[in-house]
């Protein structure tokens, strides 16, 4: 090839580039097919954190303040476990023609799948044998978790540049997490209650979930496209710098806090809602009905995210997701917690709102990368998203821990009528102390995250002109 002709190829490259900032390009099967890998995520990483505590308290046989410490010291772990995978990732200098991210969710399914189902067996052991066991199991599929997840979620940096194609693969991503959740939400407590033993029915249902999970995952890795894959210099010391770079992100600061405290309120209610439902209301079945609530109401708010994004940017729709969120929760702490009608109500505009923040943040994360990327030189898909991760399982580990510890402090005990003291650190449990967490967030995000998509738009802009995508 000759010097004008590489010069043409470079520039007709770089012309593709601002095409792919500026039009949307992504085609649909290609967003649905990401959305897939979420949702065989959801139908893995769901179960635990939905239903493991309860597992854990009634079926395994041991403490609500230990089964939370299993959630607090396995995700903790796995924060760490997320950074390692996260710079193995971006490490990688031989990257074939299968990618650099989408080998690792084609090969890390199947021993997912595998240990989603050995965290529900709970094994004829002395009490101290559960503990250990609960730990293991938990650790193990953690570790696993984050093999397959970590590259997923960096994926989305490298299939698109555009603004609106990063706002819509978070839409669908969005919908199959919630897809998952309802799934998990409405099926699981009555197909474990169709067998006599629901230390057999919940193994049985989780393999079934699982191996669904499975085939979903193999889409998404057909499905997806690696279009925008920058391979890092194999520079000695770079990886480190690329984590000390990450500490002078402002953007990623105040996303990761923000994540924190919200993903921390999303997940407590999840922990607490299976007591709440059967010690408040009194039909503990009411998961299904809440969770049917819930993805009735997801169409219409992935709709109403696209258009105030588009209309608002991508950081005022989280923050009015969060505002009503925040209203929401407060009016049944206050006024129709008590209330199964009115409860469902509040409960599902709350859920609406939810919605909004939760599927514009993954197009965050993306838009953080160009930033520090901008700012450092080094774009690091895996460091900055393994980061962000760890951020959430801290989130997870405190919303699996608090639980497991509140319901210590205000004297729960599994399968008894419960205290009115109780009943009322339930509803503190439930509502009160996700909307505070997320009231902080809102203002932590509102002052402290400096990018709008105006402005990222300039940034990608500048970097093609460098030459860095």
């Amino acid at each position: 090839m000759t010097s004008v002709d590489a010069k043409s190829k470079k520039q007709k490259t770089k012309v593709d580039k601002f095409n792919d900032i500026e039009n949307p390009k992504l085609p649909f099967r290609e967003k649905l097919a990401y959305g897939f890998g979420d949702l065989g995520n959801g139908l893995m990483f769901d179960m635990g954190q939905i239903y493991l505590l309860k597992f854990f308290t009634d079926i395994l046989g041991i403490s609500a303040f230990y089964g939370g410490l299993v959630f607090l010291v396995s995700k903790i772990f796995d924060a760490f476990v997320d950074t390692g995978v996260g710079t193995y990732v971006d490490s990688r200098q031989n990257i074939g023609p299968k990618g650099k991210f989408r080998p690792f969710i084609l090969y890390g399914t199947v021993p997912l799948a595998l240990l989603t189902v050995l965290t529900f067996i709970s094994p004829n052991l002395e009490y101290t044998g559960k503990v250990i066991w609960a730990f293991a199991t938990y650790m193990a599929f953690n570790m696993a978790y984050s093999v397959v997840n970590i590259p997923y979620g960096s994926l989305s940096a490298s299939m698109t540049l555009n603004s609106d194609d990063r706002t819509q693969l978070s839409v669908f991503r969005n919908l199959g997490s919630q897809a998952a959740m309802f799934i998990s939400g409405i099926v699981v407590i009555p197909l474990v209650s169709a067998f006599p033993n629901h230390a057999v029915g919940y193994p049985v249902v989780v393999a079934g979930l699982a191996t669904v999970g499975v085939i979903l995952h193999i889409i998404c890795y057909k499905g997806v496209k690696e279009r925008h894959v920058v391979k890092r210099s194999n520079q000695k010391g770079l990886g480190k710098k690329a984590f000390l770079n990450l500490l002078k992100n402002e953007a990623f600061a105040a996303l990761a806090i923000y994540t924190l405290l919200t993903i921390m309120a999303m997940f407590l209610k999840q922990s607490a809602q299976l007591y709440y439902f059967e010690y408040v209301m009194g039909k503990s079945n009411l998961v299904g009905v809440v969770s049917a609530l819930n993805f009735a109401v997801l169409l219409p708010a992935l709709f109403l995210t696209t258009y105030l994004s588009k209309w608002f940017g991508k950081k005022n729709t989280a923050m009015i997701g969060v505002s009503g969120f925040i209203i929401f929760e407060a009016l049944n702490y206050f006024l129709f917690g008590d209330n199964y009608i009115t409860f469902l109500i509040v409960n599902t505009i709350s859920a609406f709102f939810l919605v909004i923040p939760n599927t514009v943040t993954w197009a965050f994360i993306a838009d953080v990368v160009e930033y520090g990327q901008w700012k450092s030189g080094i774009r690091s898909e895996g460091i900055i998203y393994s980061s962000y991760s760890f951020t959430r399982k801290v989130s997870q580990a405190l919303a699996g821990f608090i639980p497991g510890l509140s319901l210590t402090m205000i004297g729960y005990q599994p399968n008894v009528q419960q205290t009115a003291d109780t009943i009322h650190g339930l509803k503190i449990l439930f509502f009160a102390i996700p909307a505070v967490a997320s009231l902080i967030a809102l203002i932590i995000f509102f002052i402290g995250y400096p990018l709008t998509d105006k402005k990222h738009k300039k940034i990608v802009k500048e970097l093609a002109l460098r030459d860095e995508l």
